[in-house]
């Protein structure tokens, strides 16, 4: 595509002189108090937008962004912390009629283009993470990025023309020619994964589809690489490959022979399994086949031999399942019900049952306000619920977070759908139908409906229906154990985890940091055990029976630390190039990660099936902090070689651990690397 700018208005005033007021502004905001930078804001909102109005202008807000945001430009807003942003968010934000709205989320994007560009060491975002964050905002908002203006723009008048000079001035440095192929290795990258929630997903291919059937679109060669993500929603197969419409869709349907109907099914599947997604028109074919060509379900869904034997088994359930389930809104749940049957956890006693319950569960007023706010109102929130649970069970490596504190609900949920499915089920019939879940900590019932508070002061809607109903009440749960353990000397995780993820989660507990003063303890002794409990050459060669809680220091691509995580680790093992590898779950939406000092979090490549992340053993142990273990299998203190063992402390030193070496580093019986 070419690099032409905008067209934008003649300047009707001297934009240097115009410049030399913002840097005025800026300058009274950078000098006030907390408590007085307030009143300075209008009058810096309003040179600004001047300023974003002319030629040039987003270049001299760029060049001041660092200033504007240690001024506090942002402070007490919803662009605080960048690293918390979500791109969906700002097209209502581009497309407001809200002057101050459109003026912060230009200084929002143009801070993180800086830091994209490298020109500022923000704190809390690294230059990939920035940049990965503006590809997604580009791909969202393709329309303002090749001028394609609707209503919205038009009820906007001029300040149209500042969201669309933002955004093409931020593509013109990102760089055209990359967006979109950026963007579709970036889709296919999160596909690899197989989330469950992938509207996000759906609705970057929906804006690629858009500017791809736009004449006035000029993409050059990029883009040509879609074709396979947008059949995939919006003609799958031969009868639907022009995308006519569901009605038009249906009545296709109808005058097909056998041998057509048979070619449907079987190109729906193919795609389905090949991208994760789901069209509306298989939801079409699977309910229209329901009814006289139920035979055909299996190729639809693209079953092997388990799936099928699971499906003639309990074919009662399956077809009660889809009828109050599938409609073309919650497509989505055809894949998590095909695998499903082929993990084949309906032959689990409690299972059928607990599904039979999901399927007449009558939904609380308010678990089915949520699901409406998040959803929509048709199909019916219990139909949104049962695709959620269909998903979940089906691909229980799939959950994500959202942008909520709540990484350890998530993590049980992953580990109840992967291990424990009835339980899970168990958990969601409380919340869905009696808004209260009621665990046990140590004996003691603890209540959803009684605690103080979460972890999350509110949790978000941008997650699968399960979690959206269930999180909630388990983020309580959790905080409420927690705060049983107030008093306790020693890391909280120790009692809590086991009581919340429950019997599966070994008793033994290991960590590698002195609560009461943040600093490295007994380092060595921390990795020697963690080899002897899970690496196979140290414990016997004996696999990982259950996925474990475990936690890491997160650390951004500068090996800088951010915070604790919290994760499942699923199994050890060699990888294709004989490489011993930790294969484990991440909840954080995204688990393509890099984590600085050479460490880059794989999703695929190196031997994981959909849904793992995986790093070589070492790097893993050079950023864990806690897991836990069964203490009456532990393995005898590993015999690491000592190279190994420096090389895992030497990671530590160099990333989350760099100040938190003990003054007596030899506690440690290693000494931190030496610097030049």
């Amino acid at each position: 595509m070419s690099g032409n700018q905008p067209a934008s208005p003649t300047p009707v005033v001297n934009f240097d002189k115009l410049v030399q007021k913002l840097d005025e502004s800026i300058v009274a905001l950078e000098g006030s108090r907390s408590f007085a930078k307030a009143g300075k804001l209008p009058r810096l909102f309003d040179v600004a937008r001047r300023v974003l109005l002319q030629p040039g202008g987003c270049q001299a807000i760029e060049a001041r962004a660092q200033r504007l945001e240690e001024a506090g430009v942002f402070d007490g807003t919803d662009w605080a912390d960048p690293a918390t942003l979500l791109p969906s968010l700002t097209t209502s934000s581009l497309q407001s009629q809200n002057a101050d709205t459109v003026v912060i989320e230009a200084f929002s994007e143009l801070r993180l283009l800086l830091v994209a560009r490298g020109s500022y060491l923000h704190p809390s975002v690294s230059a990939e993470q920035a940049h990965h964050y503006l590809t997604q905002v580009l791909a969202i908002n393709l329309g303002l990025l090749f001028g394609m203006t609707g209503e919205a723009e038009r009820e906007q008048g001029k300040l149209a023309l500042i969201s669309q000079s933002l955004v093409q001035y931020v593509a013109s440095h990102i760089g055209y020619e990359h967006v979109i192929d950026s963007l579709i290795e970036e889709i296919w990258r999160i596909l690899e994964q197989r989330p469950i929630r992938v509207s996000d997903v759906r609705r970057m291919i929906t804006q690629i589809a858009i500017c791809r059937a736009d004449p006035d679109a000029d993409l050059g060669s990029a883009g040509r690489g879609a074709d396979r993500l947008i059949s995939s929603l919006y003609g799958p197969t031969r009868a639907c490959s022009e995308d006519p419409g569901t009605a038009v869709y249906q009545q296709r349907l109808e005058s097909m022979d056998s041998a057509a109907l048979q070619n449907e099914a079987t190109g729906f599947a193919r795609s389905m399994h090949d991208t994760g997604l789901v069209s509306p028109y298989h939801a079409c074919f699977v309910r229209f086949i329901l009814e006289d060509q139920n035979s055909l379900l299996s190729d639809a869904l693209g079953l092997s031999s388990t799936g099928r034997d699971c499906l003639l088994c309990y074919s009662e359930l399956v077809h009660t399942l889809v009828e109050e389930s599938i409609f073309p809104e919650t497509a989505q749940g055809l894949y998590g019900l095909a695998l499903l049957l082929e993990r084949g956890i309906l032959y689990q006693p409690p299972v059928a049952p607990a599904l039979w319950r999901q399927v007449r569960l009558s939904v609380c007023p308010e678990a089915r306000e949520r699901l409406q706010f998040a959803y929509g109102y048709q199909p019916q929130p219990a139909a949104w619920l049962i695709q959620g649970v269909l998903n979940m069970l089906g691909q229980p490596l799939g959950v994500g977070q959202g942008n909520n504190p709540t990484c350890q609900s998530a993590r049980a949920l992953s580990m109840w759908a992967y291990n424990d499915p009835d339980y899970l089920l168990q958990m969601v019939a409380w919340a869905a139908r009696d808004n209260e879940i009621v665990m046990h900590f140590e004996g003691q019932p603890v209540s959803s409906a009684r605690s103080a508070g979460g972890v999350a002061s509110a949790v978000t809607l941008d997650l699968d229906p399960v979690s959206l109903v269930v999180v909630p009440h388990l983020d309580r749960i959790y905080a409420e154990m927690g705060r049983l353990c107030v008093g306790r000397e020693g890391d909280p995780h120790k009692w809590v985890n086991p009581e919340f993820h429950g019997w599966s989660a070994g008793r033994g507990f290991a960590i590698n940091v002195d609560v009461a003063t943040g600093k490295l303890t007994d380092l060595e002794g921390f990795i020697r055990h963690f080899y002897a409990s899970y690496h196979p050459y140290y414990n016997g060669n004996q696999p990982l029976i259950h996925p474990q809680p475990a936690g890491i220091a997160v650390t951004d691509s500068a090996a800088r630390f951010i915070g604790w995580h919290a994760i499942t680790v699923l199994r050890v093992a060699l990888d294709p190039e004989g490489e011993m590898r930790v294969y484990f779950f991440n909840p954080n939406n995204d688990s393509g990660q890099n984590w600085g000092d050479g460490v880059q979090v794989s999703t695929s490549g190196c031997g994981e099936r959909f849904g793992e992340s995986s790093l070589p053993f070492e790097m893993f142990t050079s950023r864990l902090y806690i897991f836990h273990y069964d203490p009456l299998e532990r393995g005898e203190p590993a015999g690491v070689s000592d190279d190994e063992l420096r090389r895992v402390i030497e990671g530590v030193y160099r990333s989350w651990g760099a100040d938190r070496v003990p003054a007596d580093a030899h506690a440690l019986q290693a000494e931190p690397p030496r610097t030049e």
